[in-house]
């Protein structure tokens, strides 16, 4: 008798893709949509973001970076003041809330009401606090490096081919006045929380869904050749503004944004998904691309996720390198820990 499955590959099937196989033999994770060779790519998203843009540039793929560090920035402080993180120095974008207003902002669509606060006897920027490790020493210096920051944002958004994006959080404090998703709660590395003009909100997948559409729109209407590649972070949540444990929130959240990718997937010919997520968080894999906290991927885990991308993509001559600690990854320890401080910053004080 017929019927649909019999025509399904072999990858259709848990027990000829899974059972008697190493975790790290098991295959056919990924269809390329489109191809990344030869055409320039610009990253932006969470913290797992970086690993991508790193394992890009490191193989040789036309990166861009709209925002490098200028001239007299030793290399080791690099990642200090936001350069090389990702394709401008916008530090971490967590939301798709934050992406849909970053791309607002560059284009002089929105502008944010909170434009400074006062942080350690001088000024941040709400949108990206932590990107220098000490505040600005005033409000005209904020403004002016702001204005550069957002004309190489727009010039990025001009120019990418490929745009990757990794969501990350569903878990946002907005402003109360005009609906700033800023990248942490007020209050922590900067300004002054106020109950009546920040509010916490937990993104639904409708909303993220609506973000995400619209930023897709408006991206395209700027670029419409333009093609974007979407991932979701494996990482775990560091903590969560809602009543639930950790792990449960965390579920919540990632379950949230696997879904909007894959029905923005199923939506549009010109967004791929990559299974990132899915490579490092499978149930046969054990926890085995975890770090000892059980949140942090390893470099190994990065490694094995860029090659089966690379391997997919037809191997076009590149790969990541095989060591102990790959050293393609090795600054990527910096980074993260620029990423905890930075989360430590929000979380830190609830912590027993």
């Amino acid at each position: 008798m017929s019927h649909p499955y019999r025509s399904q590959p072999p990858r259709a099937f848990w027990k000829q893709t899974v059972p008697g196989r190493h975790p790290m033999d098991v295959g056919d994770w990924y269809q390329p949509r489109f191809t990344f060779e030869g055409r320039a790519i610009a990253t932006a998203g969470s913290c797992f973001a970086q690993h991508i843009g790193r394992a890009l540039r490191g193989t040789g793929f036309e990166y861009i970076d709209a925002e490098p560090a200028p001239q007299g920035v030793p290399p080791e402080a690099h990642v200090d003041f936001g350069y090389g993180m990702y394709s401008a120095r916008y530090g971490n974008v967590y939301t798709s809330r934050q992406l849909l207003q970053l791309l607002r902002r560059a284009q002089g669509r929105f502008a944010p009401r909170e434009a400074a606060w006062e942080h350690k006897g001088g000024v941040v920027d709400p949108l990206r606090p932590t990107i220098e490790p000490e505040p600005f020493g005033s409000v005209v210096e904020l403004e002016m490096l702001r204005r550069d920051h957002l004309a190489r944002v727009l010039d990025m958004f001009t120019r990418a081919e490929v745009f990757v994006f990794t969501l990350g959080l569903t878990e946002a404090w907005l402003s109360a006045e005009d609906g700033t998703a800023f990248p942490l709660c007020p209050g922590t590395a900067g300004g002054r929380f106020d109950p009546a003009r920040h509010q916490f909100r937990n993104l639904s997948a409708v909303e993220v869904r609506a973000d995400m559409e619209s930023f897709v729109a408006e991206l395209r209407a700027l670029n419409p050749k333009v093609e974007i590649f979407l991932t979701v972070s494996p990482v775990p949540l560091m903590a969560t503004a809602t009543q639930a444990q950790v792990a449960v929130a965390s579920s919540y959240s990632k379950s949230v944004l696997r879904a909007v990718a894959g029905e923005l997937y199923d939506a549009h010919a010109f967004i791929d998904y990559f299974p990132s997520y899915e490579i490092i968080t499978q149930p046969f894999m054990q926890g085995f691309f975890y770090e000892a906290d059980k949140r942090e991927v390893s470099p190994h885990g990065v490694a094995h996720v860029m090659k089966t991308f690379f391997a997919a993509q037809g191997g076009q001559g590149r790969d990541v390198p095989q060591q102990p600690i790959p050293k393609l990854f090795e600054a990527e320890r910096a980074e993260r820990v620029k990423c905890d401080e930075e989360l430590l910053a929000v979380f830190g004080e609830a912590e027993p």
